[in-house]
């Protein structure tokens, strides 16, 4: 069931994906377009946001269907890590188009440029549509795949500029200061880099094998110590070969009445239950290996 339910996510979320990449990638030409013909940065920087957006969907479409492979004799955990390269190869990229967009924003104030306001509201007006759309399908696969949670951010940030971009436009219109433009592609760069900075965190966080977050590994060693027979346990790892896939591994320290199997599947139960932990390996000892004499069995 596990396996069904992981498979049908992963199919929900391609499928999603391949969606919002083809309607974004079709509105990136018309606004690349519209922003050299009206001179607007803060159309440009949502063209640039777009671009992203379009580069990160087909990394993160390319993520799922590399890390929905089998594992082999190469890989034997697979390739669900993949998902999360792709994610931090997003989390890369929106931040050096943040940090392109704020030096351009900075560069308009002392080089303005002539701006043409109804093209550029109708055109981010356009794009506003889009990445609502786009959003609405990858909303249901942002809980499951921090990949997917990249994309959607993404487009989301993307969303924020283009009612900033329909903002400025309205006012250049309205009073012909150009310097508008600027500001709100400023605004775009400064809003987009803090959230992207927290996924970079996240993705980091798993390749560095951390603990995923919502797990707290003091209690899970307390309530791996209560299981009955345990008297005390070691090395305990825990970690996520991807989003959503937590793993663990520990030494449990037996009584010497206990029963080795019936520990086993007691922990593993507990864990599964109440921290939704399945891949699970545990090594139990009636002596503490750490102290040379080893008596183990492992499962």
């Amino acid at each position: 069931m596990g396996s069904d339910h992981k498979h049908g996510t992963q199919n929900t979320s391609a499928a999603a994906l391949t969606k919002a990449l083809l309607l974004t990638g079709s509105f990136l030409i018309i606004e690349v377009v519209g922003a050299l013909l009206t001179g607007s940065l803060a159309l440009l920087s949502d063209a640039a946001h777009m671009m992203t957006d379009v580069a990160g969907l087909a990394i993160a479409l390319v993520g799922i269907k590399i890390g929905a492979r089998p594992a082999d004799s190469r890989r034997t955990f697979g390739y669900q890590r993949f998902e999360i390269l792709a994610a931090t190869l997003n989390a890369v990229l929106l931040i050096a188009v943040a940090g392109y967009i704020l030096y351009e924003g900075v560069k308009r104030f002392f080089e303005p440029a002539a701006i043409q306001a109804l093209p550029m509201l109708a055109i981010a007006t356009a794009g506003l549509i889009v990445n609502l759309i786009a959003m609405r399908w990858l909303s249901h696969g942002k809980s499951e795949s921090l990949n997917v949670k990249g994309a959607y951010l993404e487009v989301w940030s993307d969303m924020l500029g283009s009612l900033g971009v329909i903002i400025a436009a309205a006012v250049i219109w309205l009073t012909g200061w150009t310097w508008v433009d600027a500001i709100v592609a400023i605004a775009i760069g400064l809003w987009v880099l803090p959230r992207t900075w927290t996924l970079l965190k996240e993705t980091t966080n798993v390749l560095l094998e951390g603990v995923p977050d919502g797990l707290d590994v003091n209690a899970i060693a307390i309530a791996l110590k209560q299981t009955s027979g345990v008297q005390d346990i070691h090395d305990l790892h825990v970690w996520a070969i991807t989003s959503s896939v937590p793993s663990l591994s520990a030494h449990l320290v037996l009584h010497d009445y206990a029963d080795p199997e019936a520990a086993r599947i007691a922990a593993r139960q507990m864990l599964s239950k109440r921290f939704k932990i399945d891949h699970v390996t545990l090594q139990t000892e009636t002596t503490d290996c750490r102290d040379g004499r080893i008596e183990h069995g492992l499962h």
